[in-house]
């Protein structure tokens, strides 16, 4: 019996009916996903605190995961277990602006480990990486949705159960398409 190789799809694409849009569809090769978007859609000129998901194509990077609330997920990304003092640096003008950094942090920044469950599974993303331009936006993940299907802060989310089809079938050269 011959083995498959192991195809893992180049792109996740997110379908909506207008750039307005809070809600649409991840495709995944043949399959579709509901997601939401950003609470004022999707936008070319991303800019910090604007609330859009950022339009183009950006690398999944790093994979995160709440080790007290569940097992690595399987996945073609390296997976790592947040730490209690994982942040993530929102500050225009600070130089770690858009980085992972240390909790308590001095400027304004994101707590990885939140209350909710919206980051029990969270993706980095490359928006905004390279160059990393200051105000153009910053803790773009992909990440699960809220129980309600509710908009995010700029990202894109899925539910649990989405989210860990999605996973087993991306790896370090996946890309999601905005």
């Amino acid at each position: 019996m011959t083995k498959r190789p192991n195809i893992r799809p180049k792109a996740l694409r997110i379908l909506s009916l207008s750039d307005r849009a809070t809600t649409g569809l991840l495709a995944l090769g043949e399959l579709r996903f509901a997601c939401s978007l950003g609470r004022s859609g999707k936008s070319f000129l991303k800019r910090e605190g604007d609330g859009a998901s950022p339009r183009g194509a950006f690398v999944l990077r790093r994979l995160f995961y709440r080790q007290d609330r569940m097992p690595p997920p399987r996945s073609g990304l390296k997976a790592s277990a947040l730490r209690e003092s994982d942040g993530w640096c929102e500050t225009v003008g600070d130089r770690n602006y858009n980085r992972l950094v240390r909790i308590p942090y001095a400027t304004a920044h994101e707590t990885m480990r939140r209350a909710d469950h919206l980051y029990d599974i969270v993706i980095e993303t490359s928006h905004n990486e390279r160059p990393r331009i200051q105000g153009h936006g910053s803790a773009v993940f992909f990440h699960l949705r809220r129980p309600d299907g509710g908009p995010t802060a700029g990202c894109i989310a899925v539910s649990l159960r989405d989210m860990r089809i999605i996973l087993q079938r991306v790896g370090r050269k996946t890309r999601i398409v905005i």
